[in-house]
């Protein structure tokens, strides 16, 4: 192998490498699955992420909503686009983890809620 291949190759291979070396998303596991969330009351609202940023939701009364979500630490902010109203963004933190998992948050205004990630679109 001649000399200038050899560093052609191994600028290539280098230029890979950080590619391979990112780390999954924190809510990976949230992809195609459902995220409940419940209130002491027992009412609950379903929250669906997408890969591309954007969220659909369905509230405890059950209209739906919409609007684009990111990540902030070890934070999910939710932007609520649709239907119009407040434009204010709510962080919370959710933990990376798999189906079945089962942390605890507070609600935008402030009541504690028992969340889990649910298989499917449930």
């Amino acid at each position: 192998m001649t000399k200038s291949l050899m560093m052609a190759t191994t600028i290539a291979l280098f230029s890979l490498a950080p590619i391979s070396t990112f780390a999954a998303s924190p809510v990976e596991a949230a992809f195609g699955n459902t995220i409940v969330s419940t209130y002491p009351s027992g009412r609950s609202t379903k929250l669906w992420l997408q890969r591309d940023g954007t969220y659909a939701a369905q509230r405890t009364n059950g209209k739906r909503t919409a609007g684009k979500w990111t990540l902030k630490g070890d934070k999910v902010c939710l932007k609520q686009t649709r239907p119009a109203g407040i434009p204010l963004t709510f962080c919370s933190k959710v933990p990376a983890g798999k189906v079945g998992l089962t942390w605890s948050s507070k609600s935008p205004k402030g009541e504690p809620l028992r969340n889990r990630l649910v298989a499917g679109r449930g």
